[in-house]
């Protein structure tokens, strides 16, 4: 093996540098690139959370009255909940005593459920994650074939009718398509349960289909209509003339060139939409009662629970942040033209 290995570097020495070199350059283009997007996201963080912590501040709520859950208590009971949660200090304090002890992984203790918030994020960020990774799986699969046939058979019935379909999703809100697939496929056809999210991963899956299923239809309309009209652009285009004129099958032309040239917008609004099911998720799983942490965060919210309400929404927004930079990173993966301008950069 070695005696081969050396044979090949003889007779092509230049390659096997200039391909070495290409690739420990892109390898440290991503690093760098990362390491650099994850340092911008640190003070896009740190003015979130303050504008988050604030305005919560702001909303006419007793947290003294959500710790005792409304019973009446005696004036020591009292200075001593606001001294333990630190409702004594000035705002700019609470802010800093918050996030200080944020960044060391200690979101603090809730009002109403006595536990540590972290302890209630880690136990119901599963039944979140798996219905927005269920809505985007249904979204990709229902409207990637629906732009495509809608772009081959524009101007047709088929196409009119996938358009209106897509207009309807795009226009209705998502509590509202819940409460009508629930109406239609729970108490009509009973074909789904009404509520939870059931127990083991198969189960799950069952009591998510539904829900996801609500969650993705705008995403459906979005990516859909892009598909169709990017498709749309791309079969005028010289290349896939001069294709057509070769007698290239007009399924090649379709799937191998003119859809691997949407890929990017589609990307763009797919991350974009992603990161948005995060924060649907949250009007969605209140209408099923899936008990994940849509639900956390609304009941926090009406229990004036602060610790609850302020380590969700930022747990939130940077969970949309990180999905964006994924889409940057898949962006470098499949457009040639980013990593062509990395290595302009370096010469």
């Amino acid at each position: 093996m070695l005696f081969f290995r050396i044979l090949i570097f003889q007779r092509f020495p230049s390659f096997i540098f200039l391909g070495y070199s290409h690739y420990r350059f892109t390898v440290n283009f991503i690093i760098l690139y990362v390491l650099k997007r994850l340092l911008l996201l640190v003070p896009v963080l740190l003015a979130v959370s303050v504008v988050i912590f604030f305005l919560i501040r702001l909303t006419p709520s007793d947290p003294i009255g959500s710790i005792t859950s409304g019973r009446r208590i005696s004036e020591e009971t009292r200075a001593s909940l606001t001294a333990r949660y630190h409702l004594d200090k000035s705002l700019p304090r609470q802010y800093i005593i918050w996030i200080s002890n944020a960044v060391r992984g200690n979101l603090g203790d809730s009002f109403r459920h006595r536990q540590p918030v972290r302890a209630l994020l880690a136990a119901r960020l599963p039944v979140t994650l798996l219905l927005v990774l269920m809505s985007a799986l249904f979204a990709v699969l229902l409207a990637v074939p629906a732009g495509i046939i809608s772009a081959v058979k524009r101007h047709t019935i088929i196409d009119r009718v996938i358009s209106a379909f897509m207009l309807f999703c795009v226009s209705s809100p998502v509590f509202l398509n819940a409460i009508l697939l629930m109406l239609i496929f729970v108490f009509k056809l009973r074909w789904f349960p009404a509520f939870g999210a059931g127990r083991g991963f198969s189960q799950n899956l069952y009591y998510l289909c539904l829900p996801a299923f609500a969650l993705s239809l705008n995403m459906v309309a979005l990516i859909g209509r892009i598909i169709r009209d990017r498709m749309i652009v791309e079969f005028k285009s010289n290349y896939a003339l001069a294709l057509s004129a070769k007698g290239t099958p007009f399924s090649r032309i379709v799937m191998t060139h003119c859809f691997k040239n949407t890929l990017i917008p589609v990307i763009t609004v797919a991350g974009v939409q992603i990161g948005a099911m995060v924060i649907g998720a949250v009007l969605v799983e209140n209408v099923f009662a899936l008990g994940g942490i849509g639900i956390l965060l609304i009941e926090g919210i009406q229990a004036s629970d602060y610790p609850v309400v302020q380590s969700t929404m930022l747990f939130l927004v940077a969970l949309f942040l990180v999905l964006n930079l994924i889409v940057d990173m898949v962006y470098f993966i499949i457009d040639p033209r980013i990593r062509a301008s990395g290595n302009t950069g370096r010469s």
